[in-house]
C-alpha cells in the first residue's frame, strides 16, 4: 500500500476521533543518543507527518524507546482520561507498533490495531532482505494472534457509525 494512503488512513482516524471528542494522544520518539540514525531531535525525523500533526491542546508523549509506555505518563494520562480501549497507528510496524501493543494489552488495554495506517521499511536478516510489506504481514499477523484486533481504518470508521 502506498504511503500516501497509509497517511491518509491515519489522518481520517485521528479526525474521526477529534468529531467525536475523544481522547488523543500524539506519540514522538526522541533518540538520546546524538549519533542516531534516525528520531534525532532537531532533525526532520522526529517531526510528526502533517497528515496528523497535533492540534493546539492535544497531548504528545515524548519517548525514547520503541515501547510508547516505557518510562512515559502514557498509561497515567490513559487511565485519567478513563480510557480502557487503545486504538493504535503508527509506524513502524517491527518495533514500535509491535512493543506498543503488546505492552498496552500486558498492561490490562483491550487493543484495536488499524493495520492499513500503519508501516514498516524493508529489513534484512542474516543477508536476507525482507520487503516491508512482508515485515509488516508478519507483525500484523502475530499481533492479531493474542493482542489486538486488527482492523482497517475504513472498518474502523465504519462500526463507529453503526455505534460499535
Amino acid at each position: 500500500m502506498p504511503l500516501r494512503r497509509l497517511y491518509a488512513n491515519a489522518g481520517e482516524l485521528l479526525g474521526l476521533f477529534r468529531d467525536r471528542g475523544w481522547p488523543t494522544f500524539h506519540v514522538q520518539h526522541l533518540a538520546q543518543q546524538a549519533d542516531s540514525p534516525l528520531f534525532t531531535p532537531g532533525t526532520s525525523f522526529v517531526e510528526i507527518h502533517e497528515s496528523v500533526r497535533p492540534q493546539p491542546g492535544e497531548r504528545i508523549i515524548q519517548k525514547h524507546f520503541p515501547n510508547s509506555f516505557h518510562q512515559t505518563p502514557l498509561l497515567a494520562e490513559l487511565k485519567g482520561r478513563g480510557v480502557d480501549h487503545a486504538v493504535i497507528v503508527a509506524a513502524m510496524s517491527h518495533m514500535c507498533i509491535d512493543a506498543t501493543t503488546r505492552a498496552a494489552y500486558d498492561l490490562g488495554l483491550c487493543c484495536t490495531l488499524i493495520h492499513d495506517a500503519c508501516a514498516t521499511r524493508d529489513l534484512e536478516f542474516q543477508g536476507k532482505k525482507v520487503k516491508a510489506d512482508e515485515v509488516h504481514a508478519s507483525f500484523m499477523a502475530a499481533l492479531g494472534w493474542w493482542y489486538a484486533t486488527l482492523t482497517t481504518a475504513s472498518e474502523f470508521a465504519a462500526s463507529c457509525k453503526q455505534g460499535k
